[in-house]
C-alpha cells in the first residue's frame, strides 16, 4: 500500500515536472525570440533613409546629365556660328578685294560688304548670350555634382552599418534553438499525457511561428547592403571626379584656351555624371530590395512574438 503510494507520488511529480518543463521551455522561447523585431525595425528604417538619400543622389546625378547635355548643345550651337562668322568674314574679303578691283556697282559691293559687317555682328550677338547660358549651365552641373556627393557618401555609410549584426543573427540561432527544444518538449509532453490540451495547443502555436526563422536567409539583407555600400562608394568616387571635371571644364582659361580639350572635358564630365546616376539608381534598387528582404524577416518575427502573447 505504501509502496503504490509512492509510486503515485512519483508519477505525480513527473506529470508536473513534464509541465514545468513546457512552461519553461515556452518561456525559453520568449526570451530568445520575443526582442527581435526592435532590431529589424531600426533597420528598416535605415534602410528607408538610404533609399530616400540614394533616390536624392539619383535625381542630382540626372539633372546634372541633363544640364550638361543641354550644355553641351548650346556650345555645339556656338561652334555652328564660329563657323558661320568665318565664311562671312571670307565673303566679306572676297568683296573687299572686288570693291578695289572694279569701279563699277561700288555702291552694291559696298552695300553687301555691310550687310556681311551686320551678320557678323549679329552672330557675335548670339555667341556672347550662348556662352552666357553655357558658363551657367556648366557651374551648375558643377554646383549640382558637387552637392549630390554627399548623398553617396552617406548612402555608403548608411549602407556600411545597415547589416545584420552578430548579436542578432545569435539571438535568432538561439531562437530557432529555443523552439527546437520546445518541439521536443511538447511531443514528450503529449506522449505523456503531462499537460492540458491548451498548453499543448498554444505550444503547437508558438513551434509553427517561431520555427519560420530556419528558413530566413538573412544573407539576403547583407548581400543587398554590400550591394548599395559598392554602388555608392562608386557614385561617390565618379561623383567627385565628375565635379572637379566640369569645374576645369568651364573655367575661363579652358574656355578661352583649347576648344578640342574643352570638349572633351564637358564630354567626360556628361560622362562621369551618367556613372553616378546610374551608380545612385543601383544603390537606390539595392536599398529597396533589402526593405523586402527586411520586411520578409520582420514577418516572421511579428508572427512569431504574436504566438507568444
Amino acid at each position: 500500500m505504501r509502496l503504490g503510494f509512492v509510486i503515485s507520488l512519483i508519477l505525480c511529480a513527473g506529470v508536473a515536472n513534464a509541465a514545468d518543463d513546457l512552461t519553461s521551455a515556452i518561456e525559453n522561447v520568449r526570451a530568445a525570440c520575443g526582442s527581435i523585431s526592435n532590431e529589424l525595425i531600426d533597420m528598416k528604417t535605415k534602410a528607408g533613409i538610404n533609399t530616400a538619400v540614394t533616390g536624392v543622389g539619383t535625381v542630382a546625378g540626372g539633372v546634372a546629365l541633363g544640364t550638361g547635355i543641354a550644355k553641351a548643345n548650346i556650345d555645339k550651337n556656338v561652334t555652328s556660328l564660329e563657323q558661320e562668322i568665318e565664311n562671312l568674314k571670307k565673303l566679306q574679303g572676297n568683296k573687299f578685294d572686288t570693291l578695289k578691283l572694279s569701279d563699277e556697282n561700288t555702291q552694291a559691293i559696298s552695300l553687301e560688304i555691310q550687310n556681311y559687317a551686320e551678320s557678323i555682328a549679329a552672330k557675335q550677338a548670339q555667341i556672347s548670350e550662348l556662352e552666357k547660358k553655357s558658363v551657367t549651365l556648366g557651374n551648375v552641373r558643377t554646383g549640382t555634382m558637387a552637392g549630390a556627393t554627399a548623398t553617396n557618401i552617406a548612402g555608403a555609410v548608411i549602407a556600411g552599418t545597415n547589416k545584420v549584426k552578430g548579436d542578432l543573427k545569435s539571438q535568432i540561432d538561439e531562437c530557432i534553438a529555443a523552439t527546437k527544444t520546445l518541439s521536443r518538449v511538447k511531443m514528450q509532453a503529449r506522449i505523456d499525457n503531462s499537460a492540458d490540451e491548451f498548453a499543448l495547443q498554444r505550444a503547437d502555436k508558438i513551434v509553427s511561428a517561431c520555427s519560420e526563422w530556419e528558413y530566413v536567409d538573412l544573407s539576403k539583407i547583407d548581400n543587398r547592403a554590400t550591394g548599395a555600400l559598392v554602388s555608392n562608394a562608386i557614385g561617390a568616387t565618379t561623383r567627385i571626379a565628375g565635379t572637379v571635371t566640369s569645374a576645369s571644364a568651364n573655367s575661363k582659361n579652358v574656355r578661352d584656351g583649347d576648344a578640342t580639350k574643352e570638349k572633351n572635358l564637358n564630354t567626360a564630365s556628361n560622362v562621369l555624371a551618367g556613372t553616378t546616376t546610374v551608380a545612385s539608381a543601383t544603390a537606390t534598387i539595392f536599398n529597396a530590395t533589402q526593405i523586402k528582404a527586411i520586411k520578409q524577416a520582420a514577418s516572421v518575427a511579428d508572427v512569431c512574438e504574436g504566438a507568444l502573447k
